[in-house]
């Protein structure tokens, strides 16, 4: 049986085979981000329906210019499998992500609690002012000590002082995307826009997002001042912004950011039906992953690798070049605390989708129906929340 203590060596030794690692070794030497990809701002279509762009691809979150692919610092006080990584590599890898082109970097007070903020900060004090970086308010925890409390608090008072923390640990002066991580149902969101305005006003945060909201506040809180971007799970594995988030987005301009791009790691193909995780591991809560449900799902797998074979290329590029086909105005932040797996994840914008290309990959991922939850319902139950009136 497999645990998920193999997971990522399995998936390290799949990259290491794949015919375009070598591709990693030489984008390494130029800085690149990407130089092909489907769908992006700068894009044009050539005479064979390849999309293509130029290199070190860029796209727009609103008004905010960002790198194709960013970096979430999500796991790196803590992964998945509850190791603690250590504090040196974490930094290593933030800063090769910068020197290969990646410029958009995303954590939250939450992860850690604190501790993912003070790496980043850390890592990007050399370069800061020629990234983008972004946190999050709205759990409830204790600025100063990271104490988690039940629920959320999304307080204006509150808010400016979760800001001041966020400050210090990041080792800046302002933070360029600040979004709420989720709507406080107790809180107007009005309110927390009026708190944000007086952030914005002295130059603390300079966009603002929401992530995991509902549609009415998202439109209330754009209403009261505009939203740069908002921050859900989507991925192959999980669909869910399409049929209403993502046109609501469209129409007002509003950039998407996904998190869990990679489906916790499922789209990386090195999960299969003998996986069991670790306690602790909190996919060993969500029933898309439970044993009577995986056997379905991995079909999944099974079709992002024949596209990767196809493509030449590894799972996890697949997935991530599929996200930024959907959208010119989408950057996944796929999140990692090895080495390896950042330079296939960057790679991503090296994968070419045609057209018809698309269309076909599009109509197998139709044919496919996953089961089971992608969170416990405890926390489904803080997404898509509604924020009363003021």
């Amino acid at each position: 049986m497999m645990t998920n203590a193999v997971i990522d060596k399995q998936r390290r030794q799949f990259i290491s085979t794949s015919v375009l690692v070598s591709s990693c070794a030489a984008v390494a030497g130029s800085g690149f981000l990407g130089s092909v990809q489907a769908q992006t701002p700068s894009a044009s279509v050539n005479a064979r329906g390849v999309t293509s762009t130029r290199k070190n691809s860029r796209r727009k979150l609103g008004q905010l210019e960002v790198s194709s692919i960013g970096l979430g610092v999500q796991n790196m006080a803590r992964t998945y499998q509850t190791t603690i990584p250590a504090r040196p590599k974490m930094i290593e890898i933030i800063r090769t992500a910068y020197e290969r082109g990646v410029t958009f970097f995303d954590t939250a007070e939450a992860y850690g609690p604190l501790e993912c903020e003070r790496i980043l900060g850390e890592a990007i004090e050399p370069f800061r002012n020629k990234v983008v970086i972004t946190s999050k308010f709205g759990w409830n925890i204790d600025p100063q000590t990271g104490e988690r409390g039940p629920g959320l608090i999304s307080r204006p008072e509150h808010i400016k002082r979760a800001v001041e923390g966020m400050l210090k640990r990041l080792r800046t002066d302002r933070i360029d995307l600040l979004y709420q991580h989720r709507v406080d149902p107790q809180v107007p969101i009005e309110d927390v826009a009026g708190a944000i305005k007086d952030l914005r006003a002295q130059g603390k945060v300079l966009h603002w997002g929401l992530s995991e909201m509902g549609l009415n506040p998202l439109r209330r809180a754009h209403a009261e001042l505009p939203v740069t971007a908002v921050q859900s799970e989507y991925s192959m594995l999980w669909r869910g912004p399409e049929k209403e988030v993502l046109p609501l987005c469209e129409e007002l301009g509003i950039g998407f950011v996904p998190w869990s791009p990679l489906g916790v790691g499922f789209l990386t193909g090195a999960i299969d039906e003998m996986t069991r995780f670790a306690d602790g591991d909190f996919r060993k809560t969500e029933t898309r992953f439970s044993p009577e449900t995986l056997a379905n799902n991995l079909a999944l797998v099974r079709l992002v690798k024949a596209w990767a074979d196809r493509k030449k290329t590894t799972p996890a590029r697949i997935a991530l070049a599929w996200l930024l086909a959907q959208k010119p105005w989408i950057v996944p932040i796929p999140g990692t605390t090895q080495m390896a797996h950042l330079l296939d994840n960057i790679g991503a914008t090296e994968v070419i989708f045609t057209a018809d290309d698309l269309q076909a990959l599009n109509a197998e991922l139709a044919g496919i129906t996953i089961q089971g939850e992608r969170l416990p319902a405890a926390v489904l139950a803080f997404s898509g929340v509604e924020a009363p009136l003021r």
